[in-house]
């Protein structure tokens, strides 16, 4: 097949672009990173298309926002990436066009008498859930938080209407469209994987972290990702506070958000920080985790979950992410409800208190519990292609 892959930024697009390709497909790269960054994680720059000024002018808006409160020209940035997308893909035919939603608006409203099969790629829940979680833990911590704007729930919901499926990542993101109204025969389920040959450790690491546990050394607890209360830092803090002082350490590794600056400094006495990590480092992360807890209030998937996953670390996490597809409760983790740090320190306790079986797990998830690879989220892409290019698109609605 022939695909476009439309993505402002990387996410996990490269990923699947580059698995694609593995898998024989004529596969180009639409996005605002420069070619040669993309050629860093494994793609050939030679199938990239850049609006490479986009990605500097976005990030440098982003930046300024973030850490003055510049104003984010969030319309004027995606109709740009939009319309030169659309201009982009018009000059040739097309079997497949995976736009990520946001930024694909234009290139859905084009002239489509070529018959190409439109996917949009929602990253997280429905953008009205995503905005309703955050609202509600906004009113809890007391600090306004970055949250969809109503021109962007519009503009998200016209191109829902306007594709021919929605890809989502998750059950939680599949059942928070349902609720919403969106058809089941228009969604499509794609969990992420992990490149297991970087985060698969050697069988050496895993018996160190059996060792440290079972000699009843401090519990190394681990969380990766952005510090920000969508993550769930609150809760994060909370787990601090109530076991400082016991068997636990903590390590929090990624950027920080404006938003919780106020409570970092009193973590920097209790927790170690460390700044986001290059992909190629995050190995030797994990590596020095004994349990990865993820307690976020709204993830599309948490690509995090199944790095632990491949890093043979037991995994406490909550309903609203990938959590409950990649977690047996027991068996490599704990599924727990958001915004319940309670829950999290008691399973954390548990740990401590039962250090042979929490070694066990280790062994077990290393052995039984490896998650998906590149190549096998590629083999169901191409599923899912192939089968509606098969019985063609009637019936769907493109909210025309």
């Amino acid at each position: 097949m022939k695909i476009a892959i439309v993505v402002h930024g990387r996410f996990h697009a490269f990923d699947l672009a580059r698995a694609l390709v593995a898998r024989g497909h004529d596969v180009t790269l639409f996005t605002n990173y420069p070619a040669w960054a993309a050629e860093r994680f494994g793609f050939p720059k030679e199938r990239v298309r850049s609006f490479w000024s986009h990605g500097v002018l976005s990030r440098a808006n982003w930046w300024l926002h973030d850490k003055v409160r510049f104003p984010y020209f969030e319309a004027a940035l995606h109709r740009m990436f939009g319309r030169w997308a659309a201009a982009e893909l018009g000059r040739e035919r097309w079997d497949v066009i995976h736009h990520w939603s946001g930024v694909a608006e234009e290139a859905l409203c084009a002239d489509r008498r070529a018959g190409a099969l439109h996917l949009l790629m929602r990253g997280s829940s429905h953008i009205r859930t995503q905005r309703r979680l955050l609202e509600e833990e906004e009113r809890r911590v007391g600090v306004s938080l970055d949250k969809p704007s109503p021109w962007m729930i519009a503009r998200e919901e016209r191109e829902y209407a306007l594709a021919d499926y929605i890809v989502v990542l998750s059950t939680f993101a599949y059942e928070s469209f349902v609720a919403q109204g969106v058809p089941r025969e228009k969604l499509r389920l794609l969990p992420l994987g992990a490149n297991l040959e970087q985060f698969r450790p050697p069988p050496a690491v895993v018996e160190q972290r059996c060792r440290r546990i079972e000699a009843g050394e401090p519990l190394r607890v681990l969380y990766v990702g952005a510090l920000s209360f969508q993550k769930g830092f609150w809760d994060l803090v909370a787990m601090v506070r109530r076991l400082d002082g016991q068997a636990f350490r903590f390590r929090f590794v990624g950027p920080r958000t404006r938003e919780v600056e106020d409570v970092v400094g009193e973590l920097s006495r209790r927790v170690e920080l460390l700044p986001k990590r290059p992909q190629g480092r995050l190995p030797e992360v994990y590596a020095g985790g004994d349990v990865f807890v993820f307690p976020t209030i709204q993830d599309g998937y948490a690509v995090v979950l199944a790095q632990a996953a491949a890093s043979a670390l037991p995994i406490l996490t909550t309903t609203n992410c990938s959590g409950p597809d990649l977690v047996r409760e027991g068996e490599n983790g704990w599924v727990l409800p958001i915004r319940s740090a309670e829950a999290f320190v008691e399973r954390l306790r548990w740990c401590d208190a039962h250090r042979r079986e929490l070694a066990a797990m280790v062994r077990r998830i290393y052995q039984e519990f490896q998650p998906r690879t590149w190549d096998e989220v590629a083999e169901d892409f191409e599923t899912i292609c192939m089968n509606a290019l098969r019985c063609g698109r009637e019936g769907l609605s493109r909210g025309r």
